[in-house]
């Protein structure tokens, strides 16, 4: 799969950012320290990412408290309403709101569902896709961010270690 361009190099710290989530408490990339972090700038209306939020639930519960999920929610055209409907239908804990998509600007995201993968010490291991699934190809033979993770739970460095992320554009502002 072809690399994408990005203002973030992999092995580079990761931005640190703080957003409230959708009761308006605060939470930090830092407070994940020690633990690998994933944060997935999601959106409620992205079917892409409905199709993916259960197994990544999964995946993240799987590797118990090693990982912690960040979902981000930076579309501008989405109301915090929204966004507690679609989180509680998908059963997710956690949605970060990133109301003037700062923390996407910061990260480069141009879709949803886009995956940052982050290591126990702040530093970039992977980003892009969950898996390989495109336009043309619908069904998945390769779990990207699976294969990251556990490497890095191993001690190794992910490969691949940037892929092209699928989904739908972050809308960063309404005409």
């Amino acid at each position: 799969m072809p690399v994408m361009d990005t203002m973030i190099p992999i092995g580079q710290p990761a931005p640190e950012f703080t957003l409230p989530d959708l009761a308006g408490h605060a939470h930090s990339l830092a407070e994940g320290r020690g633990r690998i972090a994933i944060v997935n700038f999601w959106s409620a209306e992205c079917g892409w990412c409905e199709r993916i939020d259960a197994q990544l639930l999964a995946l993240t519960q799987s590797w118990g408290g090693a990982a912690t999920l960040l979902p981000i929610a930076s579309n501008v055209n989405e109301s915090p309403a929204l966004l507690a409907r679609a989180a509680g239908q998908r059963g997710l804990p956690l949605v970060l709101i990133d109301a003037d998509y700062q923390v996407a600007d910061l990260y480069s995201a141009q879709t949803t569902p886009q995956l940052f993968l982050i290591d126990q010490d702040g530093i970039l291991r992977y980003q892009g896709a969950f898996d390989d699934v495109t336009f043309r190809q619908r069904r998945p033979t390769q779990n990207y961010l699976r294969m990251a993770v556990e490497a890095l739970l191993a001690g190794r460095q992910p490969d691949p270690a940037q892929t092209l992320s699928q989904g739908c554009s972050i809308v960063r502002y309404i005409p």
